[in-house]
């Protein structure tokens, strides 16, 4: 499978890709049109693609009484506060595609303050971005304004593992100069 460099490192990719690693390419291709460069990356490391793909499956796809909008969402205020080039482009256009507002997804990534949120909305971006931020400054308070708004104990649990998740995928993408597929740059702004 001839695929792109998704990184600035160099890391060949194993020759025959695992049989589960082949499956789960074709399956991208076929679902999304594209094999996020992010599994190209983890790639070299079989173990360690299949441990991150579980763990992103679980916290982004799996049933929470956070959406898939609303986790998308924190993923881009977390990416907007690191900075991260390649999640702002790949989940800013998940924000744009299961929204079906262009201007929310831009405004996720430039500036969550100006983006059209309801309270729910914003008091969990609020939360993921002061988590980012200053994490041991997170305090009852904090959880309590989340609680008035409808979320639950594992609706914050939830919210604060999905902007843990990407803090930490954040950091790995800049850290390797991870590329964003160029397909993301034109997604969702019909």
């Amino acid at each position: 499978m001839d695929l792109p460099r998704p990184t600035a490192l160099d890391l060949p990719l194993p020759d025959p890709l695992p049989e589960d690693v082949a499956e789960l390419f074709a399956k991208c291709q076929d679902k999304l049109g594209l094999i996020p460069n992010v599994l190209v990356a983890y790639a070299h490391r079989p173990e360690k693609l299949r441990a991150f793909s579980l763990m992103y499956n679980d916290l982004m796809l799996a049933p929470s009484g956070l959406s898939k909008l609303e986790r998308e969402m924190i993923a881009v205020a977390v990416s907007a506060e690191n900075r991260c080039w390649y999640c702002l482009v790949a989940h800013g256009a998940a924000v744009r595609e299961l929204s079906g507002d262009p201007a929310l997804g831009e405004a996720m990534a430039f500036n969550h303050r100006y983006a059209p949120l309801d309270a729910r909305q914003r008091a969990m971006v609020d939360f993921a971005v002061k988590m980012t931020r200053a994490s041991a400054e997170i305090a009852e308070e904090d959880r309590a304004r989340l609680r008035e708004h409808g979320l639950s104990d594992a609706d914050i649990w939830d919210l604060a593992a999905v902007a843990g998740f990407f803090n930490m995928s954040n950091r790995m993408a800049s850290a390797t100069g991870m590329l964003p597929n160029p397909e993301y740059h034109w997604r969702g702004r019909d």
